[in-house]
């Protein structure tokens, strides 16, 4: 197959020197059962409850993303997902020489530590990216190399690790993220994006359409097509769903939706890899299932996100709040105004079509499914609602419920967000087949 564009691209980058370790507990926001049923399930080993590297530093991610002020604004989290997980794929996946590498290939002996590969490279990768988290990843990285034993091994395997995320690094050094964020001007027609109230800001990632997607040959690889006409009876269907459900006050929202509205109120992307980490410790997949399946999963968000970002900053449709505020002014005599009408949740930054939500949501969900089986009968827990849990049966099952959460929240038409799961399945099904995949079926 046909190699992407920025291979091709010319680096040169030098990396620190590793300190110190792992933190093995961290607030766990998702939690899976042991599965009863599963069906096309990739993995099928026994259940453990011990993290290996791969879970350990991925909460170690999590809690940075969750701390105030230690994600740059205009760089999307999704970014450090993937590459962190991309740089420990190729790592691992260089000792065991399993699987076509995402993008590196490495030179690593067969008895090289996999478990030290993998902590090294998160740990290189994450001071590089948050370097004034520098002092508690070192830490981290000791206590994390403190469960390899001393040796020839344990130092080939940090070796390895850092080899690979100074390649993974340098790949994405001039990815485009880094650019200033594009001022929006907003249009003057009905349906065109407005700036939202309470405080009218600009958006924030105006730029991201532009940053090199991980997988897709483009940003717009996958662009779902125009959200309906003004006037249309799908719009007009929308538009009167999410008047009613979504309003601050909505007497047709029911308790549980107006739960569901709040619970799914934190960045997306957590959620799923909060629930791939637990599914994981469920299943007992090992560090190297573990290594293939989170980077298959963050390349996939990630690539999401840029692809979504396409989509919005092309049709720049807007909210509902704005929709439903001046309705008068749309042309459809089917939309009745309400112009002091306010959404449960304040509208997020940018344009509304297609649904954040739903694209991430359905393409965690499909990539999960295809490790184990969609039919999984798990729990999850919100960093926004503590204490609170909503249980499934399947990966679809949370994604649907992901996505209704933001017409519930009066954040999306329902067209948002059939266009969004429409295009997370499309980008995850892209990525699983054409990437990391055993040796000898083929890589893109």
């Amino acid at each position: 197959m046909k190699r992407f564009s920025f291979r091709l691209f010319a680096f040169g980058m030098a990396l620190g020197a590793v300190g110190a370790a792992v933190v093995l507990a961290a607030n766990a926001y998702a939690r899976v059962a042991r599965p009863t049923r599963s069906t096309n399930a990739l993995v099928t080993a026994a259940p453990t409850t011990s993290p290996d590297q791969v879970i350990q530093w991925n909460r170690i991610l999590l809690g940075i993303l969750r701390t105030p002020a230690a994600q740059p604004a205009t760089i999307h989290p999704t970014r450090s997902m993937a590459i962190l997980h991309a740089a420990v794929y190729d790592a691992v996946n260089a000792i065991a020489k399993t699987n076509a590498p995402y993008l590196v290939r490495l030179k690593a002996p067969k008895n090289a530590s996999e478990p030290a590969a993998a902590a090294a490279a998160a740990h290189a990768v994450l001071v590089r990216l948050y370097p004034g988290q520098a002092g508690a990843l070192d830490a981290d990285l000791a206590m994390s190399l403190s469960q390899v034993p001393d040796g020839n091994a344990k130092d080939q395997g940090v070796r390895v690790g850092e080899e690979a995320a100074a390649a993974i690094l340098t790949l994405r050094a001039d990815d485009g993220s880094a650019a200033t964020p594009i001022p929006f001007v907003p249009g003057s027609n009905p349906g065109d994006y407005q700036l939202t109230p309470p405080a009218f800001a600009q958006p924030v990632f105006t730029h991201w359409p532009f940053v090199q997607p991980f997988a897709l040959r483009s940003a717009n690889q996958f662009r779902p097509p125009p959200p309906p006409a003004l006037t249309s009876p799908s719009y007009t269907d929308s538009f009167d769903e999410v008047k009613s459900l979504g309003a601050v006050g909505s007497l047709t929202r029911t308790a549980d939706q107006t739960q569901i509205a709040r619970f799914w109120g934190a960045p997306i992307q957590n959620y799923w890899n909060e629930i791939a980490q637990t599914a994981a410790l469920a299943h007992g997949t090992t560090l190297e299932q573990n290594a293939r399946l989170f980077a298959l999963l963050d390349l996939s968000l990630a690539d999401s996100v840029i692809a979504f970002y396409d989509a919005k900053y092309t049709y720049h449709f807007w909210r509902p709040i704005t929709a439903i505020r001046a309705a008068d002014n749309d042309g459809n005599p089917a939309t009745a105004a309400d112009p002091n009408w306010t959404p449960l949740a304040t509208t997020a930054l940018d344009p509304s079509y297609p649904g954040a939500h739903a694209v991430v949501s359905a393409a965690g969900a499909d990539v999960l499914s295809r490790f184990f089986g969609n039919n999984e009968d798990f729990a999850v827990t919100s960093e926004v609602l503590p204490g609170v849990e909503r249980t499934f049966t399947s990966f679809s099952d949370a994604a649907d419920e992901a996505s209704l959460s933001r017409i519930y929240a009066g954040q999306h038409f329902r067209f948002d967000q059939v266009a969004g799961q429409q295009l997370g399945k499309q980008i995850a099904d892209y990525v699983t087949s054409n990437f990391l995949l055993p040796q000898g079926q083929g890589h893109r």
